[in-house]
């Protein structure tokens, strides 16, 4: 089994930004460090998809373009949404 290694980290932070996440840790029951580090692997595991190519063949491309060419299917509940009489326009 391999150790865990850790490494500190420090930041600075205006007051009103660690009152912020304080009060979201305590809301999640967890610690300061323990939500800010899950903040911060969670957004750069994001930031690293993000930048990810999708690599695919000719074949595989052509075929995902003519599925988006395709006419879509409507969905009756957004239909049925859109076709609903906005709040702002009632009378």
């Amino acid at each position: 089994m391999t150790a865990l290694t850790v490494h500190p980290l420090s930041l600075r932070l205006a007051t009103g930004d660690l009152a912020i996440i304080d009060r979201a840790a305590a809301l999640r029951g967890r610690s300061r460090t323990e939500f800010m580090r899950d903040a911060a692997v969670r957004a750069a595991e994001e930031a690293l998809l993000e930048a990810l190519p999708i690599r695919m063949s000719p074949e595989g491309f052509e075929a995902f373009l003519s599925v988006l060419a395709e006419p879509g299917t409507p969905v009756p509940e957004m239909v049925q949404t859109l076709q609903r009489t906005a709040p702002w326009e009632r009378t």
